[in-house]
């Protein structure tokens, strides 16, 4: 095996890449190395598990070892690849062991996806500080959060977990107040999933506004989403640093100690890019490897794909970075099938996300914020309108926030958010549309949605917001 399709990671991107080439180019071997235990999993699917909504760890994970050897992937989990070196076209590989060797490559993906960013908190070898981004935490949390007669050890049913540390957490005292450090993905849902357990929650944001990315009508309504939970919110309070030794006692903020028995840091992931340093790879946005639109990087024969690499931005055809789940999959699909003779764009992003903060659901895509709109060289004009998300009386009807992005130049559509109770996320769905599409706000306007009074009103809450910012504009 002298040109293998060697693959480095074993989740969203890696393996969708590696079951892609396997498909298009039976012919071709494809090894995929992971250093650690679990591949193919649903990070997004973890606060829920946690929550409870989701009775086993195994039903977050989307392939077994033995399904990805089904499809003739050579998969190797507990090897590490700790080099790169592309003048021979070589990886150097440690396993768990700590044996090493060199496996040669015919095309190479780095699919190494992020960590979690911790700042100045420390959560290691201390009870109850967590962050939420690898299967182990999730299992932990879960355990921790359990009353230790009641826990069952049969919700981490998967041999790759963490036996020792999920036991562990079960068998300590179970928490009563929990501090989330961070108001974005992974707080406000996990404000949602501890309050779900039964515990005190308190919400910190360093920012006055939760959300930041989904602009201030949605950090707004969650806001208050959360606060009528019981989620005690506080807003423009940054914590300072985690309190205890052995176990949480507090967090510290404005110099006062708030005291807990959970921590949850979520501020933010970053690239894993170590293993290419000092092969000239170059680095863009946000730290990730730089990518052109096949996902292809400056060395030769080397790809990379998901949280680790750059991609371009739909709206201003820059390069950008934004992890999320589906920009991972459909980039390794479309690496797999370029591997394998078919050349393949990995496609362009937007950042269109989706967020459920109890029964606030949220979505944004593009540019919401003013600076960021500016520094890409447009002149932002937004409008938020409220309206109805099916006709007035029509059972269920709830009121839906829209907000909408233009360039006064030239009435192009630039960005948009929605959060409402009566499925407000799905339409996000046409904004990311509109956007790929380069819509102008009169187009919008004019887009012939479904209308039927159970599911929207005859002017939907899109086209109201569409039609009141192309008032503003023509002024």
């Amino acid at each position: 095996m002298t040109d293998p399709f060697v693959v480095v990671g074993a989740d969203a991107a890696g393996l969708s890449a590696a079951s892609k080439c396997r498909r298009e180019d039976p012919d071709r071997d494809v090894v995929v190395f992971e250093k650690g235990r679990w591949i193919s999993f649903a990070y997004c699917g973890m606060p829920y598990f946690i929550e409870g909504r989701i009775a086993r760890l195994s039903n977050l994970l989307s392939l077994s070892p033995s399904e990805v050897a089904d499809r003739g992937i050579d998969l190797r989990r507990g090897h590490e690849v700790v080099g790169v070196d592309p003048e021979v076209k070589r990886v150097s590989v440690r396993t768990a062991a700590g044996e090493t060797f060199e496996e040669p490559y015919g095309d190479l993906l780095v699919a190494t996806g992020g960590r979690a960013v911790t700042g100045p908190f420390d959560v290691r070898g201390t009870d109850g500080a967590f962050t939420l981004h690898d299967m182990d935490a999730a299992a932990a949390i879960d355990a921790y959060v359990a009353d230790p007669d009641e826990y069952d050890p049969d919700r981490a049913d998967v041999s790759a977990v963490d036996r020792e540390r999920v036991d562990h957490n079960a068998a300590l005292p179970a928490p009563e107040t929990a501090a989330i450090v961070g108001g974005g993905y992974v707080g406000v849902e996990m404000a949602e999933a501890l309050t779900g357990r039964g515990l005190d929650v308190h919400l910190f944001q360093r920012s006055e506004r939760l959300l930041p990315p989904f602009g201030e009508a949605v950090g707004e309504r969650v806001e208050d989403e959360l606060t009528d939970r019981g989620v005690t919110v506080h807003t423009g309070r940054p914590v300072e640093a985690l309190v205890g030794d052995d176990r949480i006692e507090a967090v510290a903020v404005d110099g006062e100690r708030f005291p807990v028995d959970l921590a949850v840091v979520g501020v933010g992931i970053e690239p894993n890019t170590e293993l290419l340093s000092g092969t000239g790879v170059e680095l863009g946005e946000g730290g990730a490897v730089r990518t052109d639109e096949y996902g292809r990087t400056n060395l030769p024969d080397v790809y990379a794909a998901g949280d680790c690499a750059t991609a371009i931005h739909a709206v201003t055809g820059e390069e950008a970075w934004m992890p999320l789940g589906l920009t991972a999959n459909r980039s390794g699909r479309a690496i797999g099938a370029t591997v394998a003779g078919d050349p393949t764009p990995v496609g362009e992003i937007a950042g269109t996300a989706v967020v459920k903060a109890f029964d606030q659901e949220c979505g944004r895509v593009g540019f919401l914020e003013e600076g960021a709109a500016i520094e890409a060289g447009f002149d932002p004009v937004r409008e938020t309108i409220t309206a109805g998300s099916r006709s007035g009386y029509y059972p269920g009807s709830a009121e839906t926030d829209v907000t909408l992005v233009a360039d006064r130049d030239t009435n192009r559509l630039i960005g948009g958010s929605i959060v409402g109770p009566d499925r407000a996320a799905v339409r996000v769905n046409t904004l990311a549309t509109a956007l790929e599409a380069d819509l102008t706000v009169p187009e919008v306007e004019r887009l012939d949605l479904a209308y039927a009074p159970p599911f929207s009103p005859v002017w939907d809450p899109i086209l109201v917001a569409a039609k009141v910012l192309n008032g503003t504009l023509e002024e």
